[in-house]
């Protein structure tokens, strides 16, 4: 559905946007199989949800103090911090090289039909390597669907710092207000929103919107959804394409 607004809440009408920029870990990317890599190395099944969450965490703080660690690094890491016991490198190495094997999510692909259908172009905006990124979109076919990658390792910054939203844009080459950020994350909405793009935000994976964050332009159940209620904005008579 599209996003409601608060009371007393002014904000701009969105229009269809002409690119859709896709957060890639989570979004398209499905972790769950990595739980058995954990468990492989003596983790339980439930490591995963704690160790994404503080690779996240730690990413953004390292970003507010003015520092950039890429995703690999940073992973290992926070693999280390929420182990509450010594890995040795094969072991964190067999559980990162699972990233390699990963699949895409079932919504994925219909979602980037429909919208390719449409004529709307698509990109990938990731806190993940962009390597990782190309080799993920190769191995599910998703490829064909997406113009470029962009990494927030060219402005060594994490999203959701507004820089990340800005460089997108300059590599996209088109304003705001015609590029749409899509993701099953309330956070990486809400940084798209305040860097002026429009968001589309999948429940999926957090079930309920924070309502600390900005509200999402588009709501959808999953990524289908999302691909539909951003299709359906009225399109804006003043811009081609």
């Amino acid at each position: 559905m599209v996003g409601a607004t608060r009371p007393n809440e002014v904000i701009s009408v969105r229009t269809r946007p002409s690119v859709v920029a896709f957060d890639v870990v989570e979004t398209l990317m499905a972790l769950e199989p990595l739980a058995s890599r954990l468990t492989d190395v003596g983790l339980p099944e439930t490591t995963l949800r704690r160790w994404y969450d503080r690779l996240i965490r730690d990413g953004v703080v390292l970003t507010l103090a003015g520092d950039y660690v890429p995703f690999p690094e940073l992973a290992a890491d926070a693999l280390h911090g929420v182990s509450e016991r010594e890995l040795d490198d094969a072991a964190v190495r067999h559980v990162l090289d699972g990233f390699g094997e990963l699949p895409a999510h079932p919504d994925a692909e219909p979602a980037m039909r429909e919208l390719a259908g449409a004529g709307v172009e698509m990109v990938c905006l990731s806190n993940g390597a962009a390597r990782t990124t190309e080799d993920f979109l190769d191995r599910t076919g998703l490829a064909r669907y997406i113009g470029q990658v962009i990494s927030v390792a060219e402005v060594s910054r994490w999203k959701p710092a507004r820089e990340v939203y800005e460089h997108a844009l300059r590599r996209i080459g088109a304003p705001a207000e015609r590029v749409a950020l899509v993701a099953v994350h309330g956070w990486d909405c809400h940084g798209a929103s305040k860097a002026g793009l429009t968001t589309g935000w999948a429940s999926r994976l957090e079930g309920s919107r924070r309502r600390v964050f900005t509200e999402p332009d588009v709501i959808g159940a999953d990524l289908v959804a999302v691909a539909k209620g951003l299709l359906a904005l009225p399109q804006d008579t003043d811009s081609s394409g």
